[in-house]
């Protein structure tokens, strides 16, 4: 979530001080909980088009008619740009108006289910009452970068200026991607630590099983998951999958040392967002920064400047999964369930690893960037990652098994599984089934994909 800076006054005294705050994440297992968040496209029901901020049938007018079913509002230079309830839930928006649900921090994926569910019930009464509607998929399908209004966000003109000259499709992700994402927690640095590696090595598994972005600006674009494809050339100083995290030594400090080395976006003083765009973290410890020379930093600052990493897998005081399409309610209910059933159970964690050990850096990354275009059909080691997906999918399915998380019917986590398992299955994905819908029913035409696939 991209939500206003949180300042904090608390001077960072040393890279200790960063260490020790990664670490700070580490809780017992009774203690670990699922955190889920998903983004959609908003668009006007009688031409299709992105949604503007301003206007009747505008952002800023759907983040009002939310915030009248008991969300708080959160301003920016007077503008409604996110909303946030008492339980920890927030509703933000990407740079091109992607509206974004994160979750509140959940025991079990049936709360998830709930959760999602309310959002979305939420989300179409105001929705409707504006006469616009919201698409579940990974990439804007049919309107360009030209087309979409920027959210007047400090923090996005920044990107918006800098993502240029460092990639070919970083306006891309701001303004044409939406994606669901799980957090999940960690026991200590050495469970962190596998749990990254598993995750990182299995993203394009995700990828794969979530693909359902074959169209860009109206046609098919040769891709399975075009919304995957732009993170293979967005920024590789900020991106990737991390190579470092499989090195012996890896820990919280190796990650820190790694984000010292992330080039900053901006640093967020009295209101306002100041261009620090290339700029080293290292040198504002040193008070050497050139947007603010002779000020240090605050934990606030590094607070932020985390989140303006994107690699497969982000840690924070927590890891982020990043690695899917965005989609149906079906889906956006299995990505939690698919990493919850591999990293929260030991058996499962441990049969992942021994899937993945001894993987090199050289085929991570080939599968990485093979899986947008083919997804199910890649390959790694001889291996199909339809066949590999289906071996994983049992992992996190006897993982929730054993998680013995029933609902109110006496029915375990697995179920959400099922839409997964049914695509690995069969090896069609979502966006070839797209794909066949548009030459066959839709006659070449993208407009049916807002009836057929909004929420």
């Amino acid at each position: 979530m991209s939500a206003p800076a949180k300042p904090s006054d608390e001077p960072i005294t040393g890279k200790r001080q960063l260490v020790e705050s990664l670490e700070s994440g580490c809780k017992p297992r009774d203690a670990w909980r699922i955190g889920t968040e998903h983004e959609k496209f908003g668009y006007t029901l009688d031409d299709l088009r992105p949604l503007p901020y301003e206007g009747e049938r505008g952002i800023e007018a759907m983040l009002d008619g939310l915030a009248a079913l008991g969300w708080d509002k959160v301003l920016e230079d007077g503008k409604v740009i996110a909303l946030h309830d008492n339980a920890g839930a927030a509703i933000s928006l990407e740079p091109g108006g992607q509206l974004e649900l994160s979750g509140g921090l959940m025991e079990t994926i049936h709360q998830t289910a709930d959760e999602v569910t309310h959002h979305l019930e939420q989300v179409k009464q105001v929705a409707g009452k504006l006469g616009v509607g919201f698409l579940g998929v990974g990439f804007q399908p049919k309107w360009g970068r030209d087309d979409t209004p920027w959210m007047p966000k400090g923090r996005y003109g920044i990107m918006r200026r800098h993502m240029p000259l460092v990639g070919g499709k970083g306006l891309d992700m701001m303004l044409r991607t939406c994606t669901v994402q799980v957090n999940l927690d960690f026991a200590s640095e050495a469970d962190m630590v596998k749990k990254l590696r598993v995750s990182l090595a299995l993203q394009p598994i995700a990828t794969a099983l979530f693909a359902s972005s074959p169209f860009v600006d109206g046609k098919p674009s040769g891709l399975l998951s075009a919304r995957a494809d732009v993170w293979t050339d967005t920024d590789p100083h900020r991106t990737g999958t991390l190579p470092f995290a499989f090195e012996d030594g890896m820990g919280f400090e190796r990650y820190v040392d790694w984000m010292l080395d992330v080039p900053m976006y901006f640093v967020y003083r009295d209101g306002r967002y100041i261009d620090a765009a290339g700029q080293s973290f290292r040198d504002f410890l040193a008070g050497r920064l050139p947007a603010l020379p002779d000020q240090h930093p605050t934990m606030g600052d590094w607070a932020d400047h985390l989140t303006t990493a994107f690699p497969e897998v982000r840690l924070k005081k927590f890891l982020e999964m990043r690695g899917a399409d965005g989609g149906p309610w079906r889906r956006l209910c299995a990505l939690p369930a698919l990493w919850t059933g591999l990293l929260y159970d030991d058996v499962a964690l441990d049969g992942a690893w021994q899937m993945i050990k001894d993987w090199t850096a050289e085929e991570r990354e080939t599968l990485r960037r093979d899986v947008p275009a083919q997804a199910l059909a890649a390959t790694i080691r001889g291996r199909s990652v339809q066949s590999l997906a289906q071996d994983v999918l049992a992992l996190a399915s006897g993982g929730l098994n054993r998680r013995g998380r029933l609902n109110d019917s006496g029915r375990d986590e697995s179920i959400y599984l099922h839409p997964l398992e049914m695509i690995a299955q069969s090896g069609r994905t979502a966006a070839q089934d797209m794909l066949d819908a548009f030459a066959e029913r839709w006659r070449g035409d993208i407009d049916p994909i807002f009836r057929e696939y909004a929420y």
